[in-house]
């Protein structure tokens, strides 16, 4: 198959290291698991995307899609949030009022994330 490069891509950690786990499920090195998943999504999501996006913008309900159609939305709408979960920071919010918060990291340890946006771990055991 030839291929053809627009230039070098980048992508998220979190998305390469999801890559690299689930690419040796099948012997795929992270990059091809990633060209893998970007074939099956194209499958996916090709032809008529009017009630996807009306779904998506909350104009027709679950109820009425089909259940494709409704694996499509909600598989959208996971990579959303992933994504908008990746791209956001909460300290110029939690400082203020000096908040904190806690959450599991990928290695599954408790996190206190400080309102100065210091992280400490809660348990490492």
């Amino acid at each position: 198959m030839a291929e053809h490069s627009e230039g070098a891509a980048s992508f998220p950690k979190d998305l390469l290291d999801a890559a690299a786990q689930e690419g040796r499920k099948s012997s795929r090195p992270p990059l091809e698991q990633l060209e893998h998943w970007a074939r099956v999504g194209r499958l996916l999501t090709s032809g008529d995307r009017t009630r996807t996006e009306a779904a998506l913008a909350g104009l027709l309900p679950l109820h009425a899609m089909t259940e494709h159609e409704r694996v499509i939305v909600n598989a959208e709408t996971n990579a959303k949030i992933e994504a908008a979960v990746t791209d956001t920071t909460y300290t110029p919010h939690l400082e203020p009022a000096a908040l904190e918060t806690v959450a599991l990291d990928e290695a599954g340890r408790l996190i206190r994330h400080h309102a100065d946006g210091s992280e400490s771990v809660l348990d490492d055991t």
